[in-house]
């Protein structure tokens, strides 16, 4: 069989053309839902109490914030969140982390740089961008964070980024987004595509399983999309486009990506219908209100890098890469092996894959150095056949899932004894069940028995006490009325013959049977001893035991 292998070429080491497309613009005026009041300070109120603990600000800085344009609230202020101080560290632990180059290490010359606020505000106007970039203490706060008390992963997350921000800005520019909407996943998850928060969002942009669903993502045992740079680039801008239909704020959207819009819509209903986010703050959970000072943070700080002694860490990543296309099964190992490429940057080209396993089910992207996919492509025969046996066992898999008699490999009981029993005219299921003392779904199991249909002459296989393994194996020479009677049970018709009225009719050696509500080929048998289902579907020339219909006439011969 030819294999089909796609090859659409993306090489991730060029910075791609950025364009500034400016998204619609047009907002959707309807109204917020109504979110339960809770008992919370004025926003008056907080702005007192934080006051209190801040330096006054001076008169020549408060006309310098008026004179361009920055919001005069100036002396709002948060403590930094300690989980988003902490989140920073999980990036340490990635493979291409640990392998970093160590001449990039980072400079500790000069790395807590005092400077005045006119400074922040003047550099952040000059970065094109549209999204307010507004300035306070908050903001500043998250900068001092970056530059002085996180400066490593800084470095590190800079590296990564001329990997990651290409694919980014390429997505964000063919939808018309902004591209500073880049740095969204810096906040998320530090540009780590396995980060798993505790409340179980995964990926570079933190989807949590159901909105990864909504926006069409793959997620089962081997595949999760949530982990996809590019899969899940494309989900993030398309709920981001979503919210800026609701909100038509930029602020808002990016607070509603953390906490979801039913937390924004509630602090906009509390703070009497505000739609600005630094209006809103103290309204927001606790967790989102840094999210924006640190993205405003995050921008300044990735532009202004360099005044800040800060300098990208040389990541393992490759330069360029090739996409292929696989439609067969597939193991990390096989490839690895053939090709001599690490199973771990394998594993980081493709976080994807769960279980270092393509699937096989539909085409599904390997994403390859650019000098190894020749080698993938003139070897791929020997790729795919290399221990396919030992990757991808077929022993317990149904050939032919349509063969209703397939063989399988069931599990034996413990403890338990193997007997043969060779079916007999008038033997069913649920009768030969109850004289081995066994259930009929065991039976049908182990025997892999469909729709409770057994042949004369079949050997079911029956799993017995030990210590009775004589007395079940004696059921083979016995007659029909003996095994009844093991029972306590008499071969007398009695039952079947007060039921014989206008829906049985004798015709000489034949009794003619109406099919009622409720039966099937077993029930009908039980009806008659000495008639086993599969009698009555040969003598009537039936071979689908579903067609049984009510009101259709069977003809049956008791078998004596």
């Amino acid at each position: 069989m030819r294999r089909k292998i796609y090859i659409p070429v993306l090489l991730l080491g060029t910075t791609l053309a950025c364009s500034t497309i400016k998204p619609n613009a047009t907002q959707n005026k309807q109204e917020m839902p109504v979110a339960t009041e809770s008992v919370l300070p004025t926003i008056d109120t907080v702005y007192k109490e934080t006051a209190e603990n801040e330096p006054v600000i001076e008169s020549d800085t408060l006309a310098f914030l008026k004179l361009n344009n920055v919001d005069v609230r100036y002396d709002l202020n948060d403590i930094i969140n300690p989980n988003f101080s902490n989140n920073l560290d999980s990036l340490l632990h990635l493979w291409y982390i640990e392998h970093t180059d160590s001449q990039y290490s980072t400079k500790k010359l000069n790395s807590n740089i005092a400077l005045s606020d006119s400074v922040y505000i003047n550099r952040l106007k000059a970065v094109p961008s549209l999204i307010d970039l507004s300035f306070n203490k908050i903001v500043e706060n998250y900068i001092k964070l970056y530059s002085e008390k996180r400066r490593s992963q800084v470095e590190y997350m800079m590296g990564l980024s001329e990997y990651y921000f290409p694919i980014f800005e390429a997505i964000l520019d063919k939808e018309g987004l902004p591209q500073e909407l880049k740095y969204l996943p810096i906040i998320e998850s530090a540009l780590n595509p396995k980060a798993l928060s505790r409340a179980g969002a995964s990926g570079l942009w933190q989807f949590m399983y159901g909105t990864g669903k909504m926006y069409k993502l793959n997620i089962n045992s081997f595949v999760d999309e949530r982990r996809d740079p590019i899969k899940s680039s494309y989900a993030a801008v398309k709920y981001l486009k979503d919210m800026y239909k609701v909100y038509g704020n930029w602020h808002l959207v990016i607070a509603a990506y953390n906490c979801g819009p039913g937390n924004v819509n509630k602090a906009i209903r509390r703070s009497g219908g505000k739609r600005n986010y630094w209006d809103i703050y103290y309204r927001l959970p606790r967790e989102t209100r840094g999210y924006v000072p640190a993205f405003i943070a995050a921008i300044y700080t990735f532009n202004y890098h360099k005044e800040h002694n800060l300098y990208p860490k040389k990541s393992n990543f490759p330069i360029a890469c090739d996409t292929l296309m696989i439609d067969e099964t597939l193991h990390f190992d096989q490839v690895s092996k053939v090709i001599n490429i690490p199973k771990e940057q394998l594993r980081d080209l493709n976080p994807q894959y769960r279980a270092d396993i393509l699937p096989g089910d539909k085409a599904y992207s390997l994403k390859l150095p650019l000098e190894f996919t020749s080698k993938f492509i003139d070897l791929q025969d020997s790729i795919f056949s290399y221990k396919k046996d030992y990757y991808f066992s077929q022993k317990d898999k149904v050939v032919n899932p349509r063969d209703r008699y397939q063989r399988f490999a069931h599990v034996a009981p413990k403890n338990k004894a193997k007997v043969y029993y060779k079916v007999k005219p008038g033997d069913a299921v649920g009768l030969i069940a109850s004289w081995f003392h066994v259930r009929t779904s065991d039976l049908r199991y182990w025997n892999n028995i469909r729709r409770n249909l057994i042949k004369v002459g079949q050997k079911l296989v029956v799993y017995v006490p030990k210590s009775k393994l004589a007395y079940y194996s004696n059921f083979n020479q016995m007659n029909f009325v003996q095994k009844q009677a093991t029972l306590g049970k008499s071969a007398s018709t009695k039952k079947s013959a007060t039921n014989i009225t206008s829906t049985q009719k004798y015709d000489g050696s034949y009794i003619y049977y109406t099919v009622r509500r409720g039966d099937n080929f077993w029930t009908i048998a039980k009806k008659f001893p000495g008639v086993s289902n599969y009698d009555i579907m040969k003598l009537n020339n039936i071979k689908d035991a579903r067609s049984l219909k009510v009101g259709q006439k069977l003809r049956i011969k008791r078998k004596s």
